[in-house]
């Protein structure tokens, strides 16, 4: 189950450090660059927790609380990025995400629920609980990735 969990971890942070585009942002806002900027600092502060909850590096309370509140800050700042006037090269977002605008929001939603239990546990150290909450977001990033963002070619 370890390795299993391992796996998943690696994944999930190989699909979040993927959210980088080498190709210009052309919209005079930057809407594209800003929501890719934001997504790479979840990466940068799920993956610390992600070390904790695969025993691969300790817990430490106060830094583990830390990351889980910048997460939970960091968490509510890219869906407006993603409007109508989001939607250009170099995007990576499917089209679902403006023909299914309601399973988009239910996806955010899922995703700032698993934040937010993260958060509730985090100083904890309850390691089961903060390993599940942990898993719960990477899933939860994931399933997001797998419905509405297009693999890269």
């Amino acid at each position: 189950m370890k390795f299993a969990s391992f796996v998943l971890i690696g994944a999930t942070l190989g699909l979040l450090g993927a959210c980088s585009e080498s190709a210009k942002d052309p919209h005079p806002d930057q809407l594209v660059t800003t929501r890719l900027a934001i997504f790479k600092k979840f990466t940068k502060t799920l993956e610390p927790m992600g070390l904790v909850a695969r025993d691969r590096n300790d817990y430490v309370k106060a830094e583990f609380v830390a990351n889980a509140q910048a997460l939970q800050e960091l968490s509510k700042q890219p869906w407006v990025y993603f409007s109508a006037e989001g939607n250009y090269q170099p995007s990576r977002a499917k089209p679902e995400i403006w023909s299914q605008p309601d399973a988009f929001k239910k996806a955010q939603t899922g995703y700032l629920s698993a934040v937010d239990q993260l958060v509730a546990v985090a100083g904890s150290g309850d390691m089961p609980s903060i390993k599940n909450a942990v898993d719960e977001v990477q899933k939860s990033c994931k399933a997001c990735h797998d419905q509405f963002r297009l693999d890269r070619k």
